[in-house]
């Protein structure tokens, strides 16, 4: 993605995110870089000592925590988490590595505005431990992928796929790094094309140059393309 055909800055965002902050960090690095477009407001988290919240501080980003334990429920506290988010006034809820189950009432609030990253091939292996899980099936490939939230888990319209090749010595540990190498490329590289115009999440359905997007993009050989951040 070459910065001379990028828009200005117009696209504002929050991130959410409960631990390291990879992702984050590899988003940052990106913007940091003049290869995206996008105007990061305040990283927010469910836990106060989550070492995402230290990253964005490292690099001058507003944080803020609204502590999950605080709160008796769930609707209570997506409640408290939609007042902090909404004093930004995001165009884009950007999460990286957010723990928690979204409630409906909070997915309605940011329809179409919520994306998400997750270590699978979605819409296989929704959910937790996913490497181990691709590694039990005995699966020729596991992957990443981005799409928009609904408010089920781990779905919503897709928009890309990263896959990566499993090796007969992989163990769950080896597999985690080299999805995790690409997630941090296919993240920055879809925020891109919503940053720039190029994608388009409207009612529920996807939009890429114009054109419907029927199929997750399949973004091949990202884990491979050097350091992670």
């Amino acid at each position: 993605m070459s910065s001379s055909n990028l828009k200005p800055r117009t696209l504002s965002a929050v991130v959410l995110l409960s631990g390291t902050g990879t992702n984050f960090s590899a988003i940052a690095k990106a913007i940091q870089q003049d290869a995206l477009p996008i105007d990061i407001r305040a990283v927010l988290s469910d836990r106060p000592r989550a070492q995402g919240l230290e990253r964005a501080r490292a690099l001058q980003y507003p944080t803020q925590t609204v502590d999950a334990s605080q709160y008796p429920d769930r609707a209570t506290y997506d409640q408290a988490l939609i007042k902090a988010i909404d004093a930004y006034a995001p165009q884009l809820l950007v999460l990286a590595g957010y723990m928690r189950i979204l409630t409906p009432a909070f997915v309605a609030h940011y329809s179409d505005r919520i994306i998400n990253i997750h270590p699978s091939l979605l819409p296989s292996l929704k959910g937790l431990h996913t490497h181990q899980r691709a590694l039990d099936a005995r699966h020729a490939e596991h992957g990443c992928s981005v799409h928009f939230v609904s408010d089920l888990l781990d779905d919503g319209p897709l928009v890309a796929h990263a896959p990566v090749p499993i090796q007969p010595d992989d163990t769950a540990q080896t597999l985690a790094a080299r999805v995790q190498a690409a997630e941090h490329r296919l993240y920055p590289t879809v925020l891109g094309w919503l940053a720039t115009g190029r994608l388009q999440c409207i009612h529920h359905q996807l939009w890429l140059d114009g054109a419907r997007l029927s199929q997750p993009i399949r973004l091949d050989g990202l884990y491979q393309s050097g350091p992670s951040p």
